[in-house]
């Protein structure tokens, strides 16, 4: 798969960066290597593999993630108590990102 140079901006701009053309070629050419790993990767069969790991498992008394307990929310005037700028219960912070 080639990335076009179009593509390598759309996907610039919405990471909010301004690449020059030199770093647009050297990132086309970068994530065409990293997408054409990918096609490789997909090309092996694994429906006979078993997976390795599992996130979610049943551990009985050895978990190590605690209970799942509900309690009562935190609530806008707790979560603003501290705020150097609270304001119509949210938090006002200045304007970093300019477009």
């Amino acid at each position: 798969m080639k990335l076009t140079e179009t593509e390598v901006r759309y996907v610039a701009g919405l990471a909010n960066l301004n690449l020059s053309d030199a770093e647009v070629r050297k990132f086309q050419a970068d994530l065409d290597e990293i997408l054409a790993h990918i096609d490789r990767l997909n090309e092996i069969d694994t429906s006979g593999i078993e997976p390795m790991a599992q996130v979610l498992y049943d551990t009985e008394e050895t978990a190590t993630l605690r209970a799942d307990v509900a309690v009562p929310p935190l609530g806008n005037p707790a979560a603003l108590a501290n705020a150097p700028q609270p304001g119509g219960g949210y938090f006002k912070v200045p304007k970093v990102i300019e477009r």
